[in-house]
């Protein structure tokens, strides 16, 4: 049986249009609460949000379908994702959803959940879902109706447990760090994290008004950050996206460090740190460039397919406790269930911190070779490789390359688009390459 509404990171679109509807979401609570409800006790689920305006409708909506299975719900408000996955696990709840649409503009917006574990639904939980969701409803019994209530204290909980995912006594004392914060969930933790760690902060993105979640901001558009960080002086610039599960870096020279170059860092350090056990997980979007600076430095590669619960099943199946995307979207396990963006850059700035070397200079082990992603948006997401002449254009492509380099065609997960990429050690092959097959995508979609 296939899902009807769940895709690789929950359930997505535009504000107004199926599935992303008051009446659906109200719908979507109570078959929640349904499937979590066990043995008849009145268990709890956690339910946080971004700042995007349609947020206020849906926590509403959810809520009110939970209570009429009998779920009790504990409201967390504008909170990062991951914040929910942690306290998820220790306030002992059932069950966390998070109301998001990540990096996409205010007009979309979504929810993901996760488990009494911290971490993504299995499959058939999803489907369990869905099951529900086809079915008609119905009210629990009104002595049995669940009950509401907001955490106040839920943002302190998770400042606290982010600094104690790096040494205790480490400082950050002496760093200039900008944050952008994307008009999204970090605006309030992120900014008290890193001034608890001793580094001297200057914010952008920390205004939300509902509709300016990642607008020209944020891990999407590093280019806000980058100019903040030129003209400061600063050290570093940490960019999330608007829910707070991706990160992306400036240097102190402005130069951009993404996700494959972040997990190169982090995997060194914990390397001569001797806290590596096993290899590091990428996916088939990760640069090449990656693949060989682990080669050079023995650790192990494995490619998983796009998307963070794929990499946690990589990271599962070999007992690993390190991965990533390329997107910002890195995932340690040593330290928590679920990718994290502030997290991951604490992780960063402590290696710079026990390295004393800037961003700069800690990143240069990687060598990045040029890549070109184009997205062609289509009218439905599906297989690109199913169709014959997009087949031929990509193996010539390949023949192209000669070796020296590799094209990859994917479906979006989550938007209707189609992902061309090439990648090479020839950069003006590569782009050529790139903009010929997206044109062959485009008019044969």
């Amino acid at each position: 049986m296939g899902k009807r509404y769940f895709g690789t990171d929950g359930i997505r679109g535009c504000v107004g249009e199926e599935p992303i509807t008051p009446e659906f979401m109200l719908k979507l609570g109570w078959a929640v609460g349904r499937v979590f409800r066990r043995d008849g006790k009145r268990n709890r689920v956690l339910i946080g949000k971004d700042t995007r305006l349609s947020g206020y409708m849906f926590e509403s909506a959810l809520e009110a379908g939970l209570a009429a299975a009998g779920i009790d719900v504990a409201l967390l408000g504008p909170i990062p994702t991951p914040a929910i996955a942690h306290l998820t696990r220790t306030y002992r709840a059932v069950a966390g959803i998070v109301i998001s649409a990540s990096h996409n503009p205010y007009n979309d917006n979504g929810v993901k959940f996760f488990s009494s574990q911290g971490m993504k639904l299995p499959d058939e939980v999803e489907l369990a879902i869905e099951e529900q969701l086809a079915q008609p409803m119905t009210l629990i019994d009104s002595s049995q109706l669940g009950k509401a209530a907001r955490f106040e204290d839920a943002k302190g909980r998770y400042i606290e447990f982010c600094k104690s995912t790096v040494q205790f006594n480490l400082s950050f004392s002496g760093l200039k760090v900008v944050l952008d914060c994307a008009e999204g969930a970090t605006y309030q933790v992120a900014p008290s994290v890193f001034r608890e760690m001793g580094a001297h902060v200057e914010s952008i993105g920390v205004t939300p008004n509902g509709l300016n979640i990642n607008e020209n901001i944020g891990s999407t558009h590093p280019e806000a950050l980058r100019e903040k960080v030129l003209a400061s002086g600063a050290d570093v610039g940490i960019a999330f996206d608007g829910d707070g599960d991706r990160v992306v870096m400036v240097d102190h020279k402005g130069e951009i460090v993404d996700g494959d170059e972040l997990l190169y860092i982090i995997a060194m350090d914990r390397k001569q740190k001797g806290r590596l056990p096993g290899g590091v997980v990428g996916t088939l979007m990760t640069n090449y460039g990656a693949e060989l600076a682990f080669r050079e430095a023995g650790i192990p590669f494995e490619r998983a397919r796009v998307g963070d619960r794929y990499v946690m099943e990589v990271l599962s199946k070999n007992g690993w406790l390190l991965g990533g995307e390329g997107s910002g979207h890195l995932v340690a396990l040593d330290c928590t269930t679920t990718g994290d963006g502030i997290i991951s850059a604490l992780q960063v700035l402590a290696a710079m911190v026990s390295s004393g070397k800037s961003l700069h200079d800690i990143k240069q082990g990687m060598q990045k070779l040029p890549q070109l992603m184009i997205n062609v948006r289509v009218s439905e997401r599906k297989d690109p490789m199913s169709i014959e002449a997009i087949r031929r254009a990509a193996d010539a492509a390949e023949q192209r390359l000669a070796g020296q380099g590799r094209v990859l065609l994917r479906p979006s997960g989550t938007e209707p688009l189609i992902r061309v990429m090439a990648e090479g050690r020839d950069a003006s092959l590569v782009q050529q390459v790139a903009k010929e097959l997206a044109a062959i995508v485009e008019a044969s979609m």
